[in-house]
């Protein structure tokens, strides 16, 4: 049963309509008053990697590293990406309709004291090093450790 003010996310998808959506509704229950965590894994990794973060040790840690390349600004949309085309096209659509970019949304669920956690096991398989993640975020931690935020939350969302 949910004894605080929380609402626990857990942020798997690294498309641009899909990190937009979780920032978007954890900057909002933050500004109601919620406490807010939002636990990065797989793909959804990106979101909370430095800029230039090239990646990997091994062979297909590296070519990962190479194929997903780049931080919160490189992220394309769900569908009709065309090699970046789509990702411009959302980028310009959303700058004239005033709407904030995902960097700027993450800047405030930052600045709003969201909980930023990346999965250990996640940047484990994906070679990805705690010097590649923002300085916010927590050290990385485990499937326990989330499933710990989320017990005592009112939401906990999977997106």
């Amino acid at each position: 049963m949910a004894t605080d003010n929380k609402l626990s996310m857990v942020v798997f998808s690294g498309d641009m309509d899909k990190v937009m959506a979780a920032f978007i509704i954890a900057t909002g229950a933050a500004a109601s008053g919620m406490d807010v965590t939002m636990f990065f894994t797989f793909w959804g990794l990106k979101a909370i990697q430095k800029d230039s973060s090239l990646t990997g040790k091994g062979l297909f840690g590296r070519m990962l590293g190479l194929m997903n390349r780049g931080g919160i600004d490189t992220i394309g949309p769900s569908r009709f990406n065309f090699g970046g085309m789509g990702r411009w096209m959302m980028k310009t659509m959303m700058r004239s309709k005033n709407v904030a970019s995902l960097r700027e949304l993450r800047d405030m669920a930052i600045e709003m004291g969201v909980k930023i956690m990346p999965c250990q096991m996640s940047m484990d398989v994906l070679e990805i090093g705690t010097d590649k993640m923002l300085p916010q975020a927590t050290a990385p931690v485990g499937v326990a450790a989330f499933i710990e935020e989320a017990s005592h939350s009112k939401a906990t969302m999977f997106i």
